[in-house]
């Protein structure tokens, strides 16, 4: 297996705001390089019998426009598809959801390598923002962005194992080096070293609880 956590630090993150609709959205962006075409990426992303071999099995009408379902997580509508580059769909989880999008794009290096950018925008309930921070959702982001470059290598871990890895002590280091690094980002974004370590410390003890005796 690859060096898991060595990867944490190949992935470039930042954490922003924008406005939506009159309200303040929060953003995190990653980006990672694949050893990869852009073609395969795309399709690695975007074909439901990859798609369920490392992230989760997906159901719909897969097209724009249609509404996507990803068992067991989010599902929405979506909005834009240009293959092989761009791809934007609305992000919603729970009955009452308010605005998020995830968008990915894709931006070819040459004929074996691909950028692969993915930005979520979402509207956040405060309270929810200052316990947290971005690692509520990017250590999440984290995982897939390993999840995939796993599966590129053709060393991914199949969904249906998913639960077991996540216990592994591969994966408690990975996250908990991910939440360190996005504390990092979140403080590059301006915010307090004193905010920074409590959302640090919320994200990393949700993630990774400590060990049954």
């Amino acid at each position: 297996m690859s060096d898991i956590v060595g990867q944490i630090n190949d992935i470039h993150r930042e954490v922003g705001r924008r406005e939506v609709g009159g309200e303040e959205a929060r953003t995190v962006l990653l980006r990672r390089t694949y050893p990869a075409g852009a073609e395969d990426v795309w399709d690695a992303c975007t074909s439901p019998d990859r798609l369920g071999r490392w992230f989760l099995p997906v159901s719909g009408d897969l097209r724009p426009g249609g509404r996507y379902q990803l068992e067991g997580n989010a599902g929405g509508e979506i909005l834009q598809c240009e293959p092989p580059r761009l791809l934007r769909v609305s992000w919603v989880m729970g009955q009452a959801p308010g605005f998020s999008e995830v968008e990915v794009r894709l931006t070819p290096e040459g004929a074996e390598r691909t950028v692969f950018e993915l930005e979520h925008v979402a509207v956040v309930e405060p309270k929810f923002w200052d316990q947290y921070g971005p690692g509520a959702v990017g250590v999440g982001w984290d995982l897939t962005v390993l999840g995939l470059g796993m599966y590129l290598e053709g060393d991914a871990v199949h969904p249906s194992e998913a639960v077991a890895w996540m216990a592994s002590d591969d994966a408690r280091a990975f996250m908990t080096g991910s939440s360190k690094a996005w504390g990092g980002a979140h403080a590059a974004s301006g915010e307090s070293a004193a905010a920074v370590a409590a959302a640090v410390h919320a994200t990393t003890g949700f993630y990774v609880p400590p060990k049954a005796q």
